[in-house]
């Protein structure tokens, strides 16, 4: 709530000597004080975007402001004090007790209310100034959440299974049903593939529909997207009417990307006192860590280490920080990202003019698809998947497997969903079906983050492996108990996952042994054109093709990237390299279910796309691929 208590002479005297030459009145420090608490925002914050000032230099000001001592970090020799707060409000700590070599030191980041309400204490009481340091609030955190890494760890991996122990992978995926899975799987594969024709007659009306629901959904969303407007029209906010906005970055060994990331961080054109971007990045990762320290002064920047602690996921390492998250809204970006700058505006905005969606999904663009036939068709899908797969279900309310980047969400509703599953390993998609299953909406973002396609086929196929297992995993975790998914959900949205999510991982196997019977059949001499069955497949197949080129054309004109249409002759290739994927996918369910096979990044040799760093307006684009419309 914005702080309504008058601002004394005192305190207006503090803010002036942290100012500086910024302001140089007492009446101007007294408005931007009560500017920014009329913004909800910490005075100490503004003071630090309109005076240019780190939070290293603005604390030493502010130290000495009230004549306390400052260390830019809590000394490592001190002997800290774990404290009572529970770890939900670790975020709001702003003090820590320690020892340092025979003295107890009470280590501060006060806001501007409390540093004035300490520096009136020490005046009364001169002795508290050898027991009080103040320190940076980042600084403070670092040492806040080091000093109850085994409390964040233990509630990063246990966070759903708290809240809800039927949605989680690690109670719910146990060894009979990944192995019982699998079987149904294999199952159907030698019911579409090996079982004589006459019973095949009979299974392929089945076949067909589980097949062809995605392509039939694909088409419909593919034609209502060519009639649909593009960027809504969103009412701007006022600056003092955005919230406070959450990033977090995951990161492991991504040291290569550091210098892209940071630029694309700066890029954002959001307030900086209402900012709070986190790169969350595993202990193990050192040379990510050394080469983002040096730049964490560049913005609102911290840095949150995630103890070695198996699962190895991203998901755990997000639950490890989400107790950190001071904004009201929060997104994810992955190390690759480069949104566009006023996506987060964008996202306020859409928040709040549309009180009844709690998850926003951005638009996840291919800016290296040029770079040979693979990141063609990966672009396609994901033009045709985010452009207008994912808006045709936000539309008629379908659940919806959420992309792993750009996700925003009021984090009130992530907290009371559970957060992600530390052992899912396509969060993602979970995070998606269990905001469903708790009713809440998810609705969609006509604003671009710009991604690294993998270059290489090995690349490409760990990281489809990875997805078609999570996917897998979804699937079993959320049908272990039908008649309360469906008491959840509804029959029409169950029978959409159903249907949607387990067509596509079911079929995905199947696809490559269509082709192999037909070519087998073709290859012996089989005059297919009278074989019912066989005719049934390539009808089957040829609808599966045509959906998905027709969906893939819709959505690179979307984003004006039409000239990669010629990518989709390779189509039926990709399609069976899917499958393989597939089959690695159901391998790795039943003997390694949690191992997260990562996509290596910065392996593109082409440029990617920049914006320039601004701090207010948008400015120009750089050059690159042609923008969305």
């Amino acid at each position: 709530m914005p702080n309504s208590v008058p601002v004394d002479k005192y305190t207006v005297g503090i803010a002036r000597r942290i100012l500086g030459s910024a302001c140089e009145t007492d009446t101007g420090a007294r408005r931007i004080v009560a500017d920014a608490e009329a913004a909800g925002v910490e005075p100490m914050r503004r003071f630090a975007r309109l005076a240019g000032l780190s939070d290293s230099k603005l604390y030493e000001r502010a130290a000495e402001a009230i004549g306390l001592a400052f260390t830019g970090n809590v000394p490592a020799a001190a002997r800290l004090k774990r404290g009572t707060d529970p770890i939900e409000r670790l975020n709001q700590v702003h003090w820590i007790r320690g020892t340092l070599i025979d003295r107890d030191v009470l280590f501060v980041a006060p806001g501007l209310r409390r540093l004035a309400a300490l520096g009136r204490r020490v005046r009364q009481q001169p002795e508290l100034v050898r027991q009080i340091c103040v320190v940076p609030p980042g600084r403070l955190q670092d040492r806040l959440s080091t000093l109850h890494a085994d409390a964040l760890m233990r509630r990063a991996l246990d966070r759903l299974a708290h809240r809800w122990p039927l949605a989680s992978a690690h109670k719910e995926l146990t060894g009979s049903a990944r192995v019982v899975f699998a079987l149904f799987a294999a199952a159907v594969v030698v019911v579409a593939t090996a079982m004589p024709d006459p019973a095949l007659a009979i299974v392929a009306p089945v076949l067909a529909v589980v097949y062809l629901t995605p392509a039939v959904f694909r088409l419909a969303a593919a034609v209502a997207g060519a009639f649909h407007p593009g960027r809504e029209r969103l009412d701007p906010l006022a600056e003092d009417r955005l919230p406070g906005y959450t990033v977090l970055v995951p990161l492991r060994d991504e040291a290569e990307l550091v210098g892209q990331l940071v630029h694309a961080m700066l890029a954002i054109d959001y307030p900086s006192d209402k900012l709070d971007i986190k790169f969350v990045v595993e202990a193990t990762s050192r040379s990510t860590i050394d080469a983002l320290t040096p730049r964490l002064s560049e913005g609102p920047f911290e840095l949150v280490e995630v103890p070695d602690a198996g699962p190895g996921t991203k998901p755990k390492a997000l639950n490890y920080a989400l107790p950190l998250a001071r904004g009201e809204l929060l997104a994810i970006f992955d190390a690759e990202d480069v949104p566009e700058p006023d996506q987060l505006r964008l996202a306020a905005a859409k928040f709040e003019a549309n009180p009844e969606f709690d998850c926003l999904q951005a638009e996840l663009v291919i800016d290296n698809a040029a770079e040979n036939p693979l990141t063609a068709l990966f672009a396609a899908e994901y033009a045709a998947q985010f452009g207008l797969v994912f808006p045709a279900m936000a539309r008629v309310g379908l659940p919806m497997p959420l992309g792993g980047s750009s996700n925003h969400f009021r984090v009130r509703a992530l907290i009371e969903a559970g957060g992600w599953d530390s052992y899912n390993v396509t969060e993602d998609a979970d995070l998606g079906v269990r905001l469903a299953r708790l009713r809440y909406r998810c609705g969609t973002l006509v604003s671009a983050t710009y991604e690294e396609a993998p270059v290489t086929l090995g690349g490409w196929l760990r990281q489809r492996t990875r997805w078609l297992k999570g996917w897998m995993q979804t699937l079993i975790v959320h049908n272990q108990q039908p008649l309360k998914l469906l008491e959840d959900m509804g029959w029409w949205r169950m029978a959409a996952f159903e249907l949607y999510v387990g067509g596509q991982v079911l079929t995905a196997p199947v696809h490559a042994l269509f082709i192999a019977l037909i070519g087998w059949r073709l290859a012996t001499g089989e005059d297919i054109a009278r074989d019912t069955v066989s005719l049934s497949f390539m009808g089957i197949l040829v609808l599966g093709y045509a959906s998905a080129i027709i969906a893939a054309l819709f959505g690179l004109r979307r984003f004006g990237r039409l000239k990669l249409g010629w990518a989709q002759l390779l189509l039926p290739a990709y399609w069976v390299l899917t499958s393989v994927a597939a089959m690695r996918a159901a391998a790795q369910l039943v003997a390694r279910p949690f191992v997260w096979e990562k996509t290596t990044h910065a392996r593109t040799r082409l440029q990617r796309r920049q914006f320039k760093v601004h701090t207010g307006r948008i400015l120009e684009r750089a050059k690159g691929i042609e923008p969305s419309s």
